[in-house]
C-alpha cells in the first residue's frame, strides 16, 4: 500500500501539529470523564437523583468508553484513525447536546452513554497516530506529553467545568463539551494524517461483544451489589455473567485464529506490569474525584470553581514530573518507578482517608502532593511499558490497551470507591435518618448532597454535623480501599515486573496511509527499547 506523507514542508512542525490534534481529542475525552463529578452536587439537587443514578451518570460514560474502546480501534485500523475520530467527535458533541437537554436521570444517564461511545470512537486513534508519525527518537518525547495530557487534562476538564459552573448552571457544562468537540473535529480534520493498519487490524465480533457485556456487567454488578446488597439477585447475576462473558472472551480470544486481543501478550511481563499499574493508576485517580470533589464541595463548603482550584496543584504537578519521568526510568528502570509511583498513590489516599468531619483543606492538600506525584511517576513508565514491549506492527494493540487501561481502570474506581463511599455513608447516616420523617430520611440516606441540603433548609446543626460524620466514614472507607489496591499492586510490581523492558521483537513495519502531502514521516526505523 502506498505511503503518504504529512501535510507539511517541515517534518518537525507537522509532527507537532499531529501532537496537539491528537492532544486536544485526548483532553475531550478524559476530561468528559472528570468534570462530570463537579457537577455531581448540582445535578443532584436539579433532577432529584439517587445515590446510585449519581454513580450511573458518572459511570455510564467510562463503561462504554472501557467496553467500546477495543473494537473501535480495530475499526480505526482498518478504516482509518482519522475517519473514525471525527465520526466519534460528531456522535460525542451531539450526544453532549442531548445530555445538555435532560430532564430525568435516565435520560442524562443514557446522554452520557452515547458520550461514551463517542469517545471510544475518539481515544484509540490518538496514540496509535502519535507512534505511527513519530520516529523512534522522538516517539518516547511525544509519548510523555501524551501522558501528561491524559493525566492532568481531568483536572484541567474540571477547571474549566468550575468556571462555567461559577455562572451558570451544570447543563451549560455539556454544552460548552459539545463546543470542544467541535473544536477537536477541525484540529484532527486540519492537523491530522489518517493513520491505518489494515493489514493488523482485526475484526473480531464475537470478542468484541462478548467483551462489552463482561465489562458492562461487571461494573453494573459492583455497583448494585454495593446499593443493595452483595446476596441481591441482580447483583450476583450481573457479577455472574461478568465472569461468564469475560472467561468466554479469554477462551475465544485463545482458539480463534484472529484474535482481537491476543492474550497470550500477558505472559510478556512489561506488557502486563504496565497494564495492570496503568488500570490501577486511573482507579484510584477517579474513584479519588468521584469522592474528593465530594469533600471539597459538601464537608468544606467550596463552590464548584474554588473546589477545581483546590485540586490544581496535582495538575502542577503532574505535568512538569511527567515530562522528566522517561529520564528518570532510564535511570531507575521501569520496575522501580512504577512502583514508586504506585506506594505514592497508596500513601496518598491513605493520608486522605483520615480526613473527617472537622478537616482542613491543608490535610486535604497533603495527601494531593503525594498522590500527584505518584500519579505522574506511574503513568509515563507504565504506558511507555506497553508501547515498548510490543513491536512497531502492534502499537495498535499497544494504543488500544494503554485505553482499555485506563477507561476500566476510570470504570471500576468509581464503580468501586464511589460504592464503598455510597455504603458507607448510609451506615454511618442511618441513626440521624432515622429522627426524621420517612420522606426525608429516605431523601438523607439516599443522598449525602440531599442531607446537607436539608440541614440548611431545617437550620439543623445536629443534621449538618451527622451528614458531616457520615461521610467521612464513607470517604474513609474508599480512600482506605483505594491505597491498599495501589499497594498491593506496588507490590506485585516489584515482583513480576522487568527492571528494564525489553525490546521488541523487529517485524516488518506496517503500512500507514496518510492524507498528500512534502514530506514523509520517518516510519522505516525500528522502535527503540525504552529503557
Amino acid at each position: 500500500m502506498k505511503t503518504h506523507r504529512l501535510p507539511t514542508a517541515d517534518p518537525d512542525t507537522g509532527r507537532n501539529g499531529v501532537l496537539a490534534s491528537m492532544c486536544l481529542a485526548l483532553v475531550l475525552v478524559v476530561a468528559s470523564v472528570s468534570s462530570v463529578n463537579l457537577a455531581l452536587t448540582g445535578i443532584s439537587l436539579d433532577l432529584g437523583t439517587t445515590s446510585s443514578q449519581l454513580t450511573w451518570i458518572a459511570d455510564g460514560y467510562t463503561v462504554a468508553l472501557a467496553a467500546l474502546v477495543l473494537p473501535f480501534g480495530a475499526l480505526g485500523d482498518r478504516f482509518g484513525r482519522r475517519t473514525l475520530l471525527l465520526a466519534g467527535t460528531l456522535v460525542f458533541g451531539l450526544a453532549a447536546l442531548g445530555a445538555a437537554a435532560a430532564q430525568t436521570p435516565g435520560v442524562l444517564i443514557g446522554g452520557r452513554i452515547a458520550m461514551g461511545v463517542g469517545a471510544a470512537m475518539i481515544m484509540p486513534g490518538t496514540l496509535s497516530t502519535i507512534t505511527a508519525v513519530f520516529p523512534a527518537s522522538q516517539r518516547g518525547r511525544a509519548v510523555s506529553v501524551w501522558a501528561g495530557f491524559a493525566t492532568s487534562g481531568a483536572v484541567l476538564g474540571m477547571l474549566a467545568c468550575g468556571l462555567i459552573l461559577e455562572w451558570s448552571s451544570w447543563r451549560a457544562t455539556f454544552v460548552a463539551t459539545a463546543v470542544l468537540a467541535a473544536a477537536a473535529f477541525l484540529a484532527a480534520l486540519v492537523l491530522a494524517p489518517n493513520t491505518a493498519d489494515p493489514d493488523e487490524a482485526v475484526i473480531d465480533l464475537p470478542g468484541f461483544v462478548l467483551s462489552g457485556i463482561g465489562i458492562g456487567a461487571l461494573v453494573y454488578g459492583i455497583v448494585d451489589g454495593a446499593e443493595a446488597g452483595w446476596t441481591t439477585v441482580n447483583a450476583m447475576a450481573g457479577l455472574a455473567v461478568a465472569v461468564a462473558a469475560l472467561a468466554a472472551f479469554v477462551l475465544w480470544e485463545l482458539r480463534t485464529a484472529k484474535p482481537m486481543l491476543d492474550v497470550r501478550l500477558f505472559t510478556n511481563r512489561g506488557f502486563s506490569t504496565g497494564t495492570l499499574a496503568l488500570t490501577v493508576q486511573f482507579l484510584c485517580l477517579f474513584g479519588f474525584f468521584f469522592v474528593g470533589l465530594q469533600f471539597l464541595q459538601l464537608t468544606l463548603g467550596y463552590s464548584p470553581l474554588k473546589s477545581a482550584l483546590g485540586l490544581l496543584p496535582m495538575a502542577t504537578i503532574v505535568m512538569p514530573v511527567s515530562r522528566v519521568a522517561p529520564r528518570v526510568v532510564d535511570r531507575f528502570g521501569h520496575r522501580a518507578v512504577m512502583a514508586t509511583g504506585l506506594a505514592g498513590l497508596g500513601i496518598g489516599l491513605g493520608i486522605m482517608s483520615q480526613l473527617d468531619g472537622g478537616s482542613s483543606y491543608w490535610h486535604f492538600l497533603g495527601g494531593l502532593i503525594v498522590f500527584g506525584l505518584g500519579m505522574a511517576l506511574t503513568s509515563t513508565p507504565s504506558t511507555t511499558a506497553i508501547v515498548s514491549s510490543l513491536p512497531r506492527a502492534k502499537q495498535g494493540v499497544a494504543s488500544a490497551m494503554n485505553d482499555v487501561s485506563r477507561e476500566l481502570g476510570s470504570a471500576l474506581g468509581i464503580a468501586i470507591l464511589g460504592s464503598l463511599f455510597n455504603s458507607g455513608y448510609r451506615s454511618a447516616v442511618g441513626d440521624a435518618a432515622a429522627a426524621l420523617p420517612p420522606e426525608a430520611a429516605h431523601a438523607v440516606e439516599e443522598s449525602a448532597g440531599a442531607a446537607f441540603s436539608l440541614a440548611s433548609q431545617l437550620g439543623s446543626q445536629p443534621l449538618a454535623d451527622a451528614a458531616r460524620q457520615a461521610f467521612a466514614a464513607g470517604l474513609g472507607d474508599a480512600m482506605t480501599a483505594g491505597a491498599a489496591i495501589a499497594v498491593l499492586t506496588a507490590a506485585f510490581v516489584v515482583w513480576r515486573a522487568p527492571r528494564r523492558t525489553a525490546p521488541p521483537t523487529v517485524v516488518s513495519p506496517p503500512v500507514v496511509a496518510m492524507a498528500p502531502a512534502d514530506v514523509a514521516p520517518d516510519l522505516d526505523r525500528q522502535p527503540e527499547p525504552v529503557s
